[in-house]
């Protein structure tokens, strides 16, 4: 791995039961790239996240990830189900809670861990809702604070599945303005799985399809000029 790569995969398959979802993938995330995952529904998207996450081991070829991630330098925003959605807790502690993973053995969160919460929380223009009812939001604030929780996981890395599921169309460009944000003027690497083809040409530096053919990786000029591109343009719109 070179000293700005976070994550490494060589000649990788993934899948469950020896069965493989996914094979072949060469791929490699560097500090502030921004990939988004578009492909057919069951190709192997989320199972390609749980990979890169460490939650599921390559059945063959190897991923490598930078020192840094597996102390916790990575958040991950999963796809919400309704338990989620109705979590009884404060706005404040579903942030906080994203620290977690660092606090070892401590049963209380530090007053930098307390600051750098109300600091994302601000960072996505919802400060204001840190002691409501997190279930008393609407879909889109609720995506918010879990991407502020993302973040007091992260300091390198955020790793979304179809995070504008569910959200309107102007709650959806707010998050996606959002993200653009933190890898433009932060240097935070995203790697995000989508359905939204537009904001994924929009914004993204590399288009990883997963088909039922095979993957393709390039940039969104590449991708809209290979078959792929031009096949799954035509379903989307």
């Amino acid at each position: 791995m070179g000293n700005a790569d976070l994550i490494v995969c060589r000649d990788v398959a993934l899948g469950y039961e020896g069965q493989e979802v996914l094979s072949h993938l060469n791929l490699r995330i560097g500090g502030g790239d921004y990939l988004c995952v578009v492909g057919d529904n069951g190709s192997g998207k989320s199972t390609l996240l749980r990979g890169l996450l460490g939650l599921l081991p390559p059945l063959a070829g190897e991923i490598c990830r930078a020192p840094e991630l597996e102390s916790g330098a990575v958040g991950y925003l999963p796809q919400q189900t309704q338990a989620q959605r109705d979590f009884p807790a404060t706005v404040e502690e579903v942030v906080l809670s994203g620290f977690l993973n660092r606090r070892g053995l401590r049963f209380f969160y530090t007053a930098a861990e307390k600051s750098q919460a109300l600091m994302n929380l601000g960072k996505l223009g919802v400060l204001e809702l840190r002691n409501q009812s997190y279930r008393r939001l609407s879909g889109g604030q609720q995506q918010r604070v879990l991407l502020a929780r993302a973040l007091c996981a992260a300091s390198r890395l955020l790793i979304l599945d179809e995070p504008v599921t569910g959200l309107d169309p102007a709650a959806a460009q707010d998050l996606y303005k959002t993200l653009n944000y933190l890898n433009r003027r932060e240097g935070m690497a995203v790697v995000m799985v989508t359905h939204d083809l537009r904001p994924a040409l929009r914004d993204a530096g590399t288009v990883l399809h997963i088909g039922r053919r095979g993957v393709f990786l390039g940039t969104p000029a590449e991708y809209l000029a290979s078959p792929e591109g031009r096949r799954f343009r035509e379903v989307a719109e």
